[in-house]
């Protein structure tokens, strides 16, 4: 089943309420790029009048994460994937609408095809760039996914 921006927001009300309700949206899924947006409002707010950082931090790992809720989602891989790190800058204001784009999924497709040929552990780091309306950057948010092959049972 090919995931579309629908399903995986319907998924996020299901698995991920917390991003839900704070207005993390998928826009845009191709297999080598995602946009995930979400809007500044009452509920996502600091005391500071921005974004909460812990919010920009759910719309970019989604925007990471998307690559591989895709990869679960098919049949014909069997994989087990974990975050072992993140590192997070932030570089202006958040206010208005933020868009997260990642565009590694053909380095993500690269780690499983690794992962599966030699049945071990791989790591890597993967960006989102956080962008306001006017096409500034606020944030850059860098995790490291780690993925391996679940044992046959």
């Amino acid at each position: 089943m090919a995931l579309s921006p629908s399903t995986i927001n319907r998924f996020l009300f299901f698995k991920l309420p917390a991003a839900w309700w704070t207005g993390v949206r998928v826009h845009q899924y191709e297999s080598d790029r995602s946009l995930v947006r979400v809007r500044f409002k009452w509920i996502n707010q600091n005391p500071f009048r921005s974004m909460f950082w812990a919010v920009q931090g759910m719309a970019a790992e989604l925007a990471t994460g998307v690559f591989f809720i895709d990869l679960h989602s098919r049949k014909d891989i069997s994989i087990s994937t974990l975050l072992t790190g993140t590192k997070a800058e932030f570089t202006k204001k958040a206010v208005g609408q933020i868009t997260f784009e990642c565009s590694q999924g053909k380095d993500i497709q690269a780690l499983v095809d690794q992962a599966l040929a030699s049945g071990k552990g791989e790591q890597l780091w993967v960006d989102a760039i956080g962008r306001d309306e006017a096409g500034d950057q606020v944030a850059k948010f860098s995790f490291q996914w780690s993925i391996k092959q679940k044992s046959k049972k």
